[in-house]
């Protein structure tokens, strides 16, 4: 589906597996959760697979009245060590530098927690680059909900519209966008599934390389 026609206003980014990756961390923070709460630790295909919603949203789940206390041992763990394993993915520095050089409010909304979030965006030299940075618990409600996004937008003059792109790479992103009435851009190696039936993208782009080739070939296409 392409329904954009206008070039975007304002881009917002999820944050891992769309910029950036830190599994590592989240996979060994999130085991030595389980094995303190006496749960069986989870494999990484399993962790990647269910570490989507907000830890605030995910643990009561996981762990009901104790999902506090597992809370704090999480948060701990992963404080310890997530800037060493935190990665940028292919092309990321690249394309934020494209987009900032034509003028696009750029922000992040991301279900990871907002302090994590902004330390783990300023490791990576690119607090420069985004307006506004949203994680977990900074808005009333977090991802699927669309309260973030408007958090994100709010001060920017700008309002919630198709000329408003979310990108990320789970059905939870897609969600979002459509919940905040924006345009849903899917970053993904493969083509669509099941899972992203119920709530599509507009746009589909296998890599940011991609995402960044179409941008260009747009903006050339309005310019003339």
């Amino acid at each position: 589906m392409t329904e954009q026609v206008e070039f975007p206003e304002a881009i917002i980014f999820d944050w891992d597996d769309t910029l950036a990756s830190n599994w590592q961390s989240i996979h060994g923070a999130l085991n030595v959760t389980l094995r303190a709460m006496g749960h069986e630790p989870w494999s990484m295909e399993k962790t990647r697979s269910n570490v989507r919603m907000s830890l605030r949203d995910k643990f009561p789940k996981m762990f009901g009245g104790r999902w506090q206390e597992a809370a704090n041992i999480f948060y701990a763990h992963i404080r310890t060590n997530h800037l060493d394993t935190l990665k940028s993915l292919d092309f990321a520095t690249e394309l934020l530098e494209q987009i900032t050089a034509t003028g696009v409010m750029l922000g992040v909304v991301s279900n990871k927690t907002g302090d994590l979030l902004r330390a783990e965006c300023k490791h990576l030299g690119w607090t420069k680059y985004f307006t506004n940075i949203v994680g977990a618990n900074d808005a009333a409600k977090d991802k699927p909900a669309p309260d973030p996004i408007y958090l994100c937008l709010d001060g920017t003059a700008i309002n919630p519209s198709r000329n408003t792109w979310y990108v990320g790479d789970a059905p939870t992103d897609l969600e979002c966008a459509h919940n905040a009435s924006i345009t849903a851009v899917l970053i993904k190696d493969s083509t669509i599934i099941a899972d992203y039936e119920q709530f599509p993208p507009h746009h589909h782009f296998e890599n940011l390389n991609k995402m960044a080739i179409f941008l260009e070939d747009m903006k050339q296409s309005l310019s003339k």
